[in-house]
């Protein structure tokens, strides 16, 4: 993908990466408009995060970082009120060039994507062997790497940490009380 024009969905404190989901409802109407014609379009948006002060021009146009995550709409439930309950997949990160002008109530920027950068080099392996070690030992055995579907560096389903753990207490507590 060379240079685009997305549309941008401005959040504060928030990161979207690229291969993960992220769920979302959309209730202000300049975003039902976004998803409207981003659902007629391709489907795609860029989440980026706001930059600090922004709550004096939330209304209008604040500050947002240069780098986004754009994603794809993979799921949609348009609701009575016409808001929006859907799920972004991230497919990469992308460097906002400028602001375009636009005549909709959302904001339109060319942006340029990213590479993924230091996937490919020898030392990711481990880390995410050791990561995931790191993660399992809150979630008992169910992040070991030999457990992950695909290896240590599969893309398995991960728990919460400490839900395993904390599910066992839970039951435990019960049968003592019980």
């Amino acid at each position: 993908m060379s240079r685009a024009l997305v549309p941008i969905f401005p959040l504060p404190d928030l990161t979207f990466f690229p291969h993960t989901l992220l769920p979302l409802h959309i209730f202000e109407a300049r975003y039902r408009a976004m998803v409207t014609d981003c659902l007629a379009r391709d489907k795609r948006m860029a989440v980026v995060g706001l930059k600090p002060g922004y709550e004096a021009s939330y209304e209008g146009k604040p500050a947002v970082h240069e780098i986004a995550g754009l994603g794809r709409i993979v799921q949609c439930e348009r609701l009575a009120s016409g808001r929006f309950n859907l799920v972004l997949k991230g497919e990469s990160r992308v460097r906002i060039e400028r602001e375009l002008p636009a005549d909709t109530l959302y904001r339109l920027v060319a942006a340029t994507p990213l590479d993924e950068v230091g996937a490919d080099r020898p030392s990711v392996g481990a880390l995410v062997t050791r990561v995931t070690f790191a993660c399992g030992r809150g979630a008992g055995n169910a992040l070991r790497p030999d457990r992950l579907r695909g290896g240590a560096g599969g893309g398995g389903a991960a728990a919460a940490p400490g839900g395993a753990r904390r599910g066992a207490a839970t039951a435990a507590s019960r049968r003592r009380a019980g």
